[in-house]
């Protein structure tokens, strides 16, 4: 992480400049030196984070350990998809949890040094005037990187972020940790009250019901089931863990 070594920017061209300067460095990282950050995206490390600095560079780190961060924190645990999906897809997904955080930086900067409603929309303006991540790293923005690519590039992002949030899903097919039995199976009274427990469980970060055809995930402190998507979590990651606990009960720890 950066530290904040950067001036801190504090008028909408100030926020504006830090802005473009962070989404150069995540476009390198994802375009021109590809390689170097899909090498550092080992799955077997730690939590990692992308972070893009105002100077247009780059780094993938593990996130800040002081609570409130200093500034918002990008998507954790990146590395752990590297190996679940496409190659591709995970560039894809990455550039858009990378808009999302550019955005979360800029309006930081934003509401910390009191912007006004007028400032708050020229800010958006000039930054929605650029082509996002996701559209420069998937080819969307194709040739119009630097110049006005239109309102429907918002939309365009989200979209962009479920596709790849269903692609990422088709991967992750299974279940990590005492998989449901079959419904036709009889088992017994016990497992006939896990499948229950778990066919009527829903997901604790996103709240959607279970599904056989998606990986899950189990808590071993809050008990609580997951998404794999939803927590960063693969298959062959899985497979290496041998207690998870969750993004919660990790930071409950983490704090004490």
């Amino acid at each position: 992480m950066e530290g904040m070594p950067h001036p801190i920017p504090r008028t909408v061209d100030e926020v504006y400049s830090d802005f473009k300067g962070r989404r150069a460095g995540l476009i390198k990282a994802l375009t021109a030196d590809v390689e170097k950050f899909y090498q550092q995206c080992d799955p077997e490390k730690e939590n990692l984070c992308l972070y893009g600095l105002p100077n247009e560079t780059w780094e993938v780190n593990l996130p800040v350990e002081e609570v409130p961060p200093e500034l918002p924190e990008p998507a954790l645990g990146i590395n752990f998809a590297r190996d679940g999906m496409q190659e591709k897809d995970w560039l894809s997904l990455v550039a858009v949890h990378s808009d999302s955080w550019l955005l979360a930086v800029a309006f930081y900067f934003g509401a910390r040094f009191g912007f006004g409603k007028n400032e708050r929309k020229r800010l958006f303006q000039m930054i929605n005037d650029l082509p996002s991540v996701f559209e420069v790293v998937s080819g969307n923005g194709k040739q119009s990187k630097e110049q006005s690519a239109t309102h429907n590039n918002s939309s365009k992002s989200k979209s962009g972020g479920k596709m790849q949030s269903r692609q990422l899903e088709s991967h992750s097919k299974g279940v990590k940790m005492s998989p449901p039995p079959k419904e036709d199976e009889d088992s017994g009274e016990d497992e006939e009250e896990e499948e229950d427990d778990e066919q009527g469980a829903t997901c604790g970060a996103c709240g959607d019901n279970y599904g056989n055809d998606e990986f899950w995930i189990c808590c071993d402190v809050c008990e609580r089931w997951f998404h794999g998507k939803c927590v960063k979590i693969t298959p062959a990651k899985a497979e290496h863990i041998k207690q998870y606990k969750c993004p919660s009960c990790s930071n409950k720890r983490a704090r004490v």
